[in-house]
């Protein structure tokens, strides 16, 4: 069987899920939310967040999270704005659009989004009311090509999100590895305080399945759990997701297992730096995407399953690795040995 390194959800949950998750499983709780798992997972995030003000809502999914807030926030002439490479943009199927409500895209070298970005959609959109009315800005953090945002381009972000009658909503599938990478100066009293909302994600990072939205504009808490509930995101068990967010937070495991996932993705980066690889995406998180002719690409995939990401030239493809709390260090050596022997080989 192959070692995969295609995505970080291929595991199920930390073990320590598991068990609070068995051990609780005959316990009686109230539905929907109000369960005592959830509230206490609720309490955690705001005090993690040191945001009292905000709201804590929990989800099943990252694609039903971004589909539920667009169809919250955005009245139906309202429309949506993200980097080209943006998740709701590129991958989820048109699930934003499918309520109704358009994404505007913007071409970025590195997947963040700039006030000079935005600005741009904004300016091609001056004839109102025969055009869309952009109202929201899509970030993901980390991005979906491995890089993060720093606190001083978040901060200029939200600064003219403010001054233009925008909201600025964060995608937190990679949140943990994100705030785990090496070079980042953003805590998460940043986020809360420089959004008006992002979600938390746990599936991608020792969950079993699982997301929580934190909305920390009061205008857009309003009637949010209406939106949940007519979208079908309103789990009757909702205590499935409050035990795991209680497990993962209560001690900081969740940033415990997204450094591991950082750290055995940098050792594999270390590698092919020394091997002489180029990048087609500068990252510092556990996403990484070395440019391989063809050939080693081929080879590689006999033994190790990954995306072939972008085609370069004719010679060579850009390949995603992607490690995750769960990656085995024997694997990752594995995955090391491989890359040095056909560099001997093949060079």
């Amino acid at each position: 069987m192959k070692i995969s390194f295609k995505n970080d959800y291929s595991e199920g949950c930390h073990p320590r899920v598991l068990e609070a998750l068995t051990k609780t499983n005959l316990v009686q709780q109230d539905g929907y939310g109000f369960d005592e798992y959830s509230k206490k997972a609720a309490n955690l995030i705001l005090e993690k967040t040191r945001s009292p003000r905000s709201k804590v809502f929990f989800i099943s999914g990252g694609t039903q999270a971004n589909l539920v807030v667009a169809s919250a926030f955005l009245r139906p002439h309202e429309s949506v704005i993200s980097a080209n490479t943006g998740h709701i943009f590129d991958n989820e199927t048109g699930a934003v659009e499918a309520t109704g409500h358009k994404v505007n895209s913007a071409e970025t070298a590195d997947g963040k989004l700039t006030p000079e970005d935005i600005q741009q959609i904004l300016d091609a959109h001056p004839r109102r009311p025969h055009q869309l009315k952009q109202r929201m800005v899509y970030i993901s953090n980390s991005t979906e090509i491995g890089t993060i945002y720093f606190k001083d381009e978040l901060k200029k972000l939200w600064e003219f999100c403010q001054l233009n009658d925008l909201y600025l909503y964060m995608d937190g599938a990679r949140l943990g590895q994100a705030l785990a990478a090496e070079d980042n100066d953003l805590s998460l009293e940043d986020v809360a305080k420089y959004t008006d909302a992002f979600y938390w994600g746990g599936t991608k990072n020792g969950a079993l399945i699982g997301e929580a939205i934190i909305i920390n504009n009061r205008k857009l808490q309003e009637d949010f759990e209406y939106h949940l509930k007519q979208k079908g995101a309103m789990l009757s068990k909702s205590r499935l997701l409050g035990i795991q967010f209680q497990e993962l937070l209560k001690d900081d495991l969740y940033f415990e297992l997204a450094k591991h996932a950082n750290e055995q993705a940098m050792r594999i980066k270390e590698a092919l730096n020394e091997a002489g690889v180029d990048w087609w995406a500068e990252t510092t998180t556990n996403q990484i995407f070395p440019i391989l002719e063809n050939e080693k690409i081929e080879a590689l995939s006999k033994n190790f399953d990954f995306y072939i990401w972008r085609k370069i030239n004719e010679e060579q493809s850009a390949i995603r690795i992607i490690t995750s709390w769960a990656t085995r260090e024997e694997h990752v050596k594995k995955f090391i040995e491989e890359i040095e022997g056909l560099n001997y080989m093949l060079a």
